[in-house]
């Protein structure tokens, strides 16, 4: 009787990709914590790792510059990238169900711009509001996102073109622009050292952040996941048109505030910690989706693991393929992703002409 369940389990195709996206999170992290100018053994970071963790260390003496180099500089690092990673390709999978296209993500439709503006804010001005301390930058990220979307979708309500993904994306181009311009005139208010480290964190990174950096998106990235996880069916449903899903006994108004307030949630998050990292919620949750079909109940999970596992490596790269320096992971997310949404859009062009 058990080894047929377990039998049928193992059969199950989705049991398969889980498995599979579990291992490649698990690969890349070790890749992460491997990869440096320091090179440290597999046994010694795994001893590391639990010991501080757990306190099931089995190792009798670490030195304490390894202990320092993977606890409290490269693990915060991997870890980081794996929430803003598994935030963006969340967030991005939502906004494709919603708007019921594989060419909207975060950054395509300006609330990614609309985060940073709120965030450079903050970082400029030393805003801190009393009562959230440190939480003070994803809030306002969060909510100068969500405002940006509102003003994206006010801009195509305008447009009288319905909701054609050409007028979301052409919509979030010219906000994006905007806010790009307001953005830079905050910049060009400060010194030549303040313009530098907010242009930089503008590319995005994950790199110079610590554990409370991952102490800051964690609860948006929990918060999140339990919304858009919990409201899978309303994405499907949403799939069949507003209308079909109105039919089918679906509060149509309320699951998409809730679903736009999760991505949106997630997205300040991410912004707030990395800085504009582009494409990860656009590439990600296409190619999921080309795997597991269209059920929102498999893209979101996976797209997450995939998707923080895809950032992870990214990093690494971005700090090893020129090394000493580094590379933005914006810039290396960029280049992987620009080309395969210009492939996207022409592949929808097709679609739509044939």
């Amino acid at each position: 009787m058990r080894n047929s369940f377990i039998r049928k389990y193992l059969a199950n195709k989705s049991t398969w990709l889980y498995l599979i996206c579990g291992g490649l999170v698990l690969g890349a992290a070790l890749l992460g914590l491997l990869e440096s100018s320091v090179d440290i053994p597999v046994p010694t970071i795994l001893h590391i790792v639990m010991e501080n963790a757990f306190h099931l260390g089995w190792m009798e003496e670490v030195p304490k510059n390894l202990e320092l180099i993977i606890w409290n500089i490269r693990l915060p690092r991997v870890l980081l990238a794996l929430c803003v990673g598994a935030s963006l390709a969340l967030a991005g999978a939502a906004f494709q169900g919603i708007l019921r296209n594989p060419l909207a993500d975060p950054y395509t439709i300006g609330v990614s711009s609309g985060a940073a503006l709120g965030a450079v804010f903050v970082i400029f001005f030393q805003v801190s509001i009393v009562g959230l301390g440190s939480f003070t930058l994803p809030i306002v990220a969060i909510g100068s996102g969500l405002i940006t979307l509102l003003v994206v979708f006010g801009l195509v309500r305008l447009s009288n073109r319905g909701f054609a993904i050409e007028t979301f994306i052409l919509a979030g181009i010219i906000i994006s622009a905007f806010i790009g311009a307001l953005t830079s005139l905050i910049i060009s208010l400060g010194d030549k050292d303040s313009m530098t480290q907010i242009i930089y964190w503008l590319y995005g990174s994950v790199g110079m952040r610590g554990w409370s950096h991952v102490q800051l998106i964690s609860p948006f990235l929990l918060i999140g996941m339990l919304i858009l996880f919990t409201h899978y069916r309303e994405l499907n449903a949403l799939a069949l048109g507003e209308e079909a899903a109105d039919h089918i006994g679906v509060n149509v108004k309320r699951g998409k505030l809730l679903l736009l307030f999760g991505a949106s949630l997630l997205t300040g998050a991410a912004v707030a910690v990395s800085g504009t990292i582009g494409f990860v919620g656009l590439v990600i949750p296409h190619l999921v989706r080309l795997v597991t079909g269209p059920n929102h109940r498999h893209v979101l999970p996976l797209s997450m693991l995939v998707g923080g596992a895809f950032l992870i490596v990214a990093d690494l790269f971005s700090r090893t393929i020129i090394a000493p320096s580094e590379l933005p992971i914006g810039v290396v997310t960029g280049i992987i992703g620009a080309p395969i949404f210009a492939l996207l859009l022409i592949r929808e062009r097709i679609t739509q002409r044939g």
